[in-house]
């Protein structure tokens, strides 16, 4: 069983992931802050592998893609930083990231070195459902990297379900189709789209992701699904000095007790 299976059979509290970019803010700091990010509490991680034309981001983490990639990291680069990966860090962790570094990689040659740096899952957004299916499912089955799908307000029914069954870790449930680094939106319409995934009883388990900032909005999301996961609001504290001290409290700023 991989880590992120048994990380979600065996939770007993809402599950909080945390995004950064790699790279970023300094080229040597991706390893440091996830064993930080471990030592602080945090469930499971996600890595960004930044992207010259970050789309779906907002300006937060497109700055610090931005800035990544004028440090020199790319997709070789991280690979080579993740060798030390799970010497210092055992929670599960994953790449998210556009698809085209994948495919300038090569699909195989970039599964291949995700699971031999221990990389437990990719998410990769503007990967088509009928690609993965068609080209590139066996690849991540044989180096066993979850391919983690997203779903929107506006994904039919049809088209979720079509993703529980390909889907073999969880599902990543965007909390509205805006950008990274807005504020949840916890109106009536966006209740009303968290209770009806939540009552469509999918196989694999939920994630909120996308304006979750602080505990308000963490607890919020865990009302409907497995936990949720911040990016924004941390890749933001990394842009602030001595940021590494201030991991543990912005965790468990979130968390609780």
């Amino acid at each position: 069983m991989n880590r992120l299976k048994q990380l979600f059979e065996n939770k007993n509290k809402p599950l909080l992931s945390i995004y950064y970019t790699a790279g970023y803010p300094e080229i040597d700091s991706t390893v440091n802050i996830a064993e930080a990010l471990e030592k602080a509490g945090a469930d499971f991680l996600e890595i960004g592998f930044p992207y010259s034309d970050p789309v779906a981001d907002g300006p937060v983490i497109q700055e610090s893609s931005q800035k990544a990639l004028h440090n020199g990291m790319s997709l070789k680069v991280l690979f080579e930083r993740l060798k030390e990966l799970r010497k210092r860090v055992s929670i599960p962790v994953l790449l998210m990231g556009y698809v085209n570094p994948v495919l300038q990689f090569g699909v195989e040659n970039f599964c291949k070195a995700a699971a031999d740096a221990g990389v437990d899952g990719v998410i990769v957004p503007d990967l088509p459902m009928y690609e993965y299916e068609e080209l590139y499912k066996d690849c991540f089955l044989k180096h066993n990297v979850s391919n983690i799908f997203l779903v929107t307000p506006q994904t039919s029914e049809a088209r979720i379900r079509k993703i529980d069954d390909l889907s073999n870790a969880f599902i990543y449930l965007l909390s509205s189709s805006a950008t990274t680094g807005k504020q949840l939106d916890v109106s009536q319409s966006s209740e009303t789209y968290f209770g009806r995934i939540k009552a469509m009883n999918l196989k694999n388990p939920l994630m909120i992701g996308f304006g979750i900032s602080d505990k308000k909005s963490f607890d919020k999301a865990a009302e409907y699904t497995s936990g949720a996961i911040v990016g924004s609001a941390f890749v933001r504290l990394l842009g602030e000095p001595d940021y590494m001290n201030k991991i543990s409290s912005f965790v468990q700023s979130i968390k609780g007790n």
